[in-house]
């Protein structure tokens, strides 16, 4: 108990509150006072403190830290809420389920409107669809499906015009626009032309379409024991967002923003401004700038050392391992000037030659201009080969590891790669045995975003469709929560706010219907969320604590 008895505003008590100070530190209750943690202690130590105060009682429940979700994607979720369909709610079983969802929600849309949808799974979904299905389900209409990895998708006729995607058309660089035999494209779009079609969507997106969606999706976070999340490749409009949210005091979450290379007006402007990572408050802070290096696994575009186990599409062989989504100098070139103005890039790179890549870049960068407290990051992380785990450490580079990948893509990726190869996949066992910062993410709405899940599937090394990982590399429960607490702090240059429950720490917590450190380590994944508090403010109360 400190000396400090001055008044507070809100006491948690009859809980079992796992701090994350240090392994096995624990409190029974604790007192808030102005949004920050003014003391830990018994529950008769708090009440004696401030017998005035409001008090939630938690009946028992186990109190974490709010959980930090180290990369997802709001801003982008939020501006398509409403306005293009969501695939995986949707839930479609087989080809012709997948077409009815499209017809449907073309139904009654004028001539020329586009139907969007996205977390489309061709695993899962029939496979992908040609182009003329599509214009028939559309009824002419320009139609996308963004498949779940957000690297590909498929387009309608319609859709491919607009872009002038068409049999003459060239291959954007570091793209590729499917043909048939006689060289007609036959809707499937992977990496640099799928993106392309999506920027031609949203260019005309405004603040306010980011807006209208961001505080639904920012509650199912809460909902979640989250109260702080990265938000990658935030776009300007959802930076704009934020901070009318802020403005109006609707803003439920703490955001952290790495800004989206794929602006370069953006980038630039973050450089002119003399603006460094870690600029912000305890709401909204600058965490720096990213790019995506190489593609997805599950989509088999992932850039590995090795080739794909099957092939990775009609016509081709074995021998495709994925590709690259830069040329060495060319990321450099980007990447540079951000670096030397102080903001911490990250790279995504989930291959394993896609992660040695973004090394490879962070060491030219690191050469140019040393800095001792970098904190870059390559983000998803997922093939780390010994070799490559020496090098982070080395480095000194943050894993920012997909724990949703493992969860929710951990079939399709042993499919794609085979079973010696998932001991190199999220191998978190070895990057925290060698010293290497790895927080976890869902990658959301790639994924599901309950972190229990991600955290499940790290510490029993089994994915959703209980496929075996490689126990070799689990690890404990209490490691697996610091992925989402004290690591995930850190990552974000907040170790000083939030990550552990102590005095003059943000009261960010969330009370969980069961202790994950007493549980079978098979339950973990079935953990749910009592209530969330933010800066002491219930902002989500399932069991009526409030």
């Amino acid at each position: 108990m400190p000396l400090d008895t001055a008044p507070v505003d809100t006491i948690v008590t009859g809980a079992n509150i796992i701090t994350m100070q240090a392994p096995g530190h624990r409190a029974g209750a604790l007192a808030i006072r102005e949004g920050r943690i003014a003391a830990l202690g018994s529950t008769a130590e708090i009440r004696a403190l401030a017998p005035g105060a409001r008090e939630i009682d938690c009946a028992g429940a186990t109190v974490l830290p709010g959980l930090i979700d180290s990369h997802c994607h709001p801003d982008m979720l939020g501006a398509r809420i409403g306005r293009w369909l969501d695939l995986g709610a949707a839930a479609p079983a087989g080809r012709e389920a997948l077409l009815e969802a499209v017809r449907a929600a073309a139904a009654g849309r004028p001539a020329g409107d586009w139907v969007l949808a996205y977390n489309f799974d061709d695993t899962r979904m029939g496979g992908y669809p040609g182009r003329a299905e599509l214009d028939a389900a559309g009824g002419g209409r320009p139609v996308f499906l963004y498949r779940r990895d957000a690297l590909m998708g498929v387009a309608s006729s319609a859709a491919l015009a607009a872009l002038g995607f068409t049999a003459e058309a060239a291959d954007p660089p570091h793209g590729r626009i499917e043909r048939d035999a006689f060289g007609a494209p036959t809707g499937l779009l992977r990496a640099r032309a799928a993106h392309l079609l999506i920027e031609h969507v949203q260019r005309g997106y405004t603040e306010a379409d980011f807006h209208a969606g961001l505080g639904t999706v920012l509650a199912g976070y809460s909902a979640f024991g989250i109260t702080s999340l990265h938000n990658s490749l935030t776009t300007s409009q959802g930076i704009g967002a934020y901070q009318r949210m802020r403005a109006e005091g609707t803003l439920h979450m703490r955001i952290g923003l790495i800004a989206s290379g794929r602006e370069p007006e953006l980038v630039a402007g973050l450089i002119r401004s003399g603006l460094r990572s870690g600029f912000g408050d305890e709401w909204i802070r600058l965490i720096g700038v990213e790019w995506v290096a190489d593609g997805s696994t599950s989509g088999r575009t992932a850039a590995y050392r090795a080739p794909y186990q099957r092939p990775f599409g009609e016509g081709e062989g074995q021998g495709h391992n994925g590709e690259l989504l830069f040329a060495r100098d060319e990321l450099i070139a980007l990447a540079l000037p951000a670096h030397r103005a102080g903001l911490t890039v990250c790279l995504d790179g989930m291959g394993d030659r896609g992660v040695e890549f973004t090394l490879d870049i962070f060491e030219a960068l690191l050469e140019d201009t040393p800095r001792p407290d970098h904190r870059m990051r390559v983000e998803h992380c997922c093939a780390v080969p010994p070799d490559l785990v020496a090098r982070l450490a080395r480095l000194g580079v943050v894993a920012s590891s997909a724990s949703g990948f493992a969860h929710d893509l951990g079939d399709a990726h042993l499919a794609a790669r085979g079973a010696e190869e998932m001991k190199h996949l999220w191998p978190l066992r070895a990057l925290i045995d060698a010293g290497v910062p790895a927080p976890c993410h869902s990658d959301n709405p790639v994924c599901d975003a309950n972190p229990f899940r991600g955290m499940a599937a790290l510490v029993n090394r089994r994915s959703s469709g209980g496929a075996d990982l490689d126990a070799s590399q689990a690890i404990t429960v209490e490691e697996a929560l610091a992925t989402y607490t004290t690591l995930g702090a850190w990552a974000g240059r907040e170790e000083h706010l939030k990550g552990s429950l102590a005095p003059g720490k943000l009261a960010d917590l969330c009370v969980l219907d069961r202790d994950p450190l007493a549980i079978p380590a098979e339950e973990l994944g079935e953990t749910r969320v009592h209530a969330t508090l933010l800066g002491g403010r219930v902002v989500h109360d399932a069991a009526g604590l409030a």
